[in-house]
C-alpha cells in the first residue's frame, strides 16, 4: 500500500494479513482477538476471552504510542449477545469514566470456529 500519511505496525504473527495498528495524524486504529502472549488462541468462556482480547489491544497501543485511556471507540463484535454482561466485566477492568463511545454487534460467526469476541478501537496517540 502506497499511503505515505499511513503507519502501519505489523502484526506479530507472519501470517497474519492485517495490521495490528494503522496510524494516521495522530489517530490510531487496531482490531484485537483473544490471543495470549505466547501468540496463541485463547478460545475457553467468554470471559477469558474478553481477558485476552483487550490485553492485547492494550499491548498493541502502547507499543503504537497509546494506551487504554486514549481509547475514543471500540466496536465490539460479540457471537452471542448473551456473553455481552461478562465481556461487560472485564471491558471495566481495563477501561474508566468517561467510557469510549462503543457498540456491541452481535454476529453469526468470527474468523475461528470458538472465537466469541472480537474489538475493533480508535485511540489517540500520546
Amino acid at each position: 500500500m502506497a499511503n505515505h500519511d499511513l503507519t502501519y505496525t505489523p502484526d506479530p504473527d507472519a501470517d497474519s494479513i492485517s495490521s495490528d495498528v494503522v496510524g494516521f495524524n495522530g489517530i490510531l486504529v487496531s482490531t484485537q482477538i483473544p490471543t495470549r502472549a505466547d501468540g496463541s488462541l485463547e478460545l475457553g468462556d467468554i470471559s477469558a476471552q474478553s481477558e485476552c482480547t483487550l490485553q492485547a489491544l492494550k499491548v498493541a497501543l502502547e507499543k503504537a504510542g497509546s494506551s487504554m485511556d486514549r481509547v475514543m471507540h471500540l466496536t465490539i463484535y460479540l457471537t452471542d449477545m448473551a456473553d455481552r454482561a461478562a465481556f461487560n466485566e472485564v471491558y471495566k477492568r481495563y477501561f474508566a469514566k468517561p467510557w469510549p463511545v462503543r457498540a456491541a454487534v452481535g454476529v453469526a460467526a468470527l474468523a475461528v470456529e470458538g472465537m466469541r469476541v472480537e474489538v475493533t478501537a480508535m485511540a489517540a496517540k500520546a
